[in-house]
């Protein structure tokens, strides 16, 4: 059918292999359970070691490699305990079979030495739980000087949060020890292999017991929520950014660190999840995570004055109680899509965007916020990026595809990763000057199979067509300095953004506390990433297609090296307008062009992609030859009215913005305090006198 997505070529027993992959280490730990009580019935003595070995290093394997996996057999109450009790039973039980005679005196020690083994393994999970307790503080911070509370180095994760594989490696003694005596060793290794798992564990109770000494345990709570009212007062934070979310959306805050760390004050992070602490960039601001509702109420006797808020979550009511606060929402990106005109916005003080195309989303929405609080201050993270230069200066077109994720809402033209996403990769990869960057949203895949699974098989398409351009390219590679240099840069930067960091008393979720960093720090990170990213692009040949999935480089950085992008509705078209440079949405809304264009004013200044990409050739056509662009003049339009003026820059409105919201919170603060004053009784009779009621009308 003309227009039709076409279906990806991708052999099914490729996805069979992928799900086969993931039972795997299951299957074989209970076949080796199954083989295993057979050589102890028998008994067979091959059957019997054979299998406690392979189970044993299936466990350890799962342990290390599928780990959700393992938390799913302990749901079915099959636990890596059950699991170690059962083997060495099973081992002990072919023992007594193979040898029948005096088993009473000779085996029945051995049960209870592995009876006394687990019991050390039960006490050492228990006192890791308290220590746990005793080590988690309320507050947990990052470039702040935490040194007054005293914090220790945690003990080992071994001890402390993995008891799965504790077990195995302290038990891997005791299985040694029952395998040699199997084989027909004698009785007295199976004995010594107990006494040394047992030895481990005694280790282990003794080492974490001590840290229960009153000598040893860090700070209360309560001293440590003190430290941190004190460190609130000696800074006096003015402006600062509220985040709450998870782990794949740390992206939304980390755009607005440089941002933040450029207006006039003392700025701050508050998050809430302590886990978040560490996937916040590096950054030169303080950080702090408070994850009580009863502690983040403590920053409304602060000087903090306003928050600004790049996301909605369910824990954002809770900070906009603070009356002493204002909160600006400043999103982390504007596109189309309903979810940027959110009826949540009418919740903050003021709702900051980047241009009149936001002001007008708001108000044709109608959801409730007011247009006076809606302020312009365009989008002070673009200005790295860099102008549009004209047609493609190498051989090869540069072509971005950044296409967004599936969303909540099920719309199937949220994203064209299914059922355009190969068809568009399939058309670039036909073109022998395409170098492609392919960058998919985070998310993709998280809320609809279909979109992860077309994720793994345009990446796998990819690769393919590396493999072949490889051999077309023998002789052109970069020179063999050229990895060498990306990974000494890599070290470099890594050594900026973790290498400060050390273990805090929070190590429950071990989490981390930064020092004060050096000054010039975020400028020698800034420095250190240019010049990572220089690394990176020359570490590759020109005609290399990529896959850009983590973190770096970012897709900024993929900005200033496309010619072209070819995204969906979504902010990633609104940011790369900064540069000018041409684009294309893909339409898989059903809609009809027109309809799609009206519907979606981002689209109006580029060019239309249906599922099947027929456009990309003549798309590709107008990127090389620029006098057949007919969108050029009005991208420049569209610019303006989606990100505002030039003049004055953007971080100088949003410092603007900032200072004017802070202004806002002190002359509430005022009237705040005028009206917690009482009111004497001179005051009200001249409260009462006829001037005064003239003077109030």
């Amino acid at each position: 059918m003309p227009g039709a997505p076409q279906v990806s070529a991708t052999p099914l027993p490729a996805r069979l292999r992928t799900a086969a992959a993931r039972f795997l280490l299951p299957t074989v730990l209970a076949v080796s359970f199954a083989v295993q009580a057979v050589g102890a019935f028998l008994p067979s003595v091959p059957l019997l070691v054979a299998s406690t070995a392979v189970g044993l290093a299936a466990d350890i394997a799962l342990h290390r490699w599928q780990r959700s996996m393992a938390a799913a057999l302990g749901k079915l109450h099959a636990t890596v305990f059950v699991r170690q009790v059962v083997r060495d039973l099973l081992m002990v039980a072919g023992l007594i079979r193979i040898e029948d005679q005096d088993y009473e005196k000779k085996y029945l020690a051995l049960v209870c030495g592995l009876l006394v083994f687990y019991a050390l393994h039960s006490a050492c999970q228990a006192l890791a739980i308290l220590v746990r307790r005793t080590r988690t503080l309320p507050v947990v911070t990052r470039n702040i000087d935490a040194s007054a509370l005293r914090l220790s180095a945690a003990p080992p994760a071994l001890l402390m949060s993995r008891s799965g594989q504790r077990l195995l490696l302290f038990g891997l003694p005791s299985a040694a020890g029952l395998v040699i005596t199997a084989a027909g060793g004698s009785a007295w290794w199976a004995a010594a292999g107990i006494a040394l798992s047992v030895a481990c564990a005694t280790v282990a109770v003794g080492m974490l017991a001590t840290r229960l000494s009153r000598g040893r345990r860090p700070v209360t709570s309560e001293q440590a929520l003190e430290w941190f009212e004190a460190w609130l007062a000696e800074y006096r934070p003015t402006v600062g950014m509220y985040f709450s979310g998870g782990t794949s959306s740390a992206y939304q805050a980390n755009m607005w660190l440089e941002p933040l760390a450029r207006l006039e004050g003392r700025p701050v992070i508050v998050l809430r999840e302590r886990f978040m602490v560490k996937h916040i960039a590096s950054t030169d601001i303080p950080i702090v995570c408070l994850p009580k509702v009863a502690d983040l109420m403590r920053l409304e006797q602060s000087t903090l004055k306003t928050l600004i808020h790049p996301s909605n979550s369910g824990k954002t009511s809770q900070v906009l109680r603070i009356p002493t606060i204002k909160h600006a929402f400043v999103n982390h990106g504007e596109s189309d899509k309903l979810s940027s005109c959110n009826p949540y916005a009418k919740a903050y003080d003021e709702v900051w965007v980047a241009g009149p195309a936001a002001r007008e989303r708001y108000a044709l929405a109608a959801v409730g916020v007011d247009d006076r609080d809606v302020v312009e201050i365009g989008r002070p993270q673009l200005d790295a990026i860099e102008p549009y230069s004209g047609a493609p200066a190498g051989p090869y077109t540069t072509v971005l595809y950044a296409p967004t994720w599936e969303g909540w809402d099920g719309n199937p033209g949220n994203t064209s990763v299914v059922e355009a996403g190969e068809n568009i990769v399939r058309a670039l990869l036909a073109d022998p000057r395409v170098r492609l960057l392919y960058k998919p949203h985070p998310l993709t895949g998280s809320v609809d199979p279909r979109a992860g699974a077309a994720n793994t098989r345009i990446q796998e398409m990819i690769r393919a067509a590396n493999a072949v351009r490889a051999a077309e390219h023998a002789a052109e590679r970069p020179a063999p300095t050229a990895a060498a240099e990306l990974a000494r840069r890599t070290a470099e930067l890594d050594a900026l953004t973790t290498s400060s960091f050390r273990a805090s008393a929070d190590d429950a979720e071990r989490m981390l506390v930064q020092t004060v960093p050096a000054p010039g720090r975020a400028a020698a990170v800034a420095a250190a990433t240019a010049a990572w990213e220089a690394a990176y692009w020359a570490s590759f040949p020109a005609w290399e297609h990529r896959i850009v999935v983590g973190a770096r480089p970012n897709v900024y950085a993929c900005f200033n090296r496309a010619d072209l992008l070819v995204s969906d509705v979504s902010s990633v078209i609104s940011d790369y307008l900064a540069s000018e440079k041409p684009y294309a949405v893909a339409n898989t809304s059903g809609l009809s062009e027109q309809d799609f264009r009206d519907t979606f004013p981002t689209v109006r200044a580029g060019v239309v992609l249906t599922p099947d990409a027929a456009g990309v050739p003549a798309l590709l056509e107008t990127v090389r030859e620029p006098e057949k662009d007919p969108f050029a003049g009005a991208r420049s339009e569209l610019k303006q009215h989606l990100l505002g003026p030039s003049d004055p820059p953007s971080v100088v409105r949003f410092d603007e913005a900032a200072r004017a919201l802070c202004a806002a919170a002190d002359g509430h603060r005022a009237g705040m305090a005028l009206r917690a004053l009482p009111v004497i009784p001179a005051q009200r009779e001249a409260a009462a006198t006829p001037d005064a009621e003239h003077a109030r009308g």
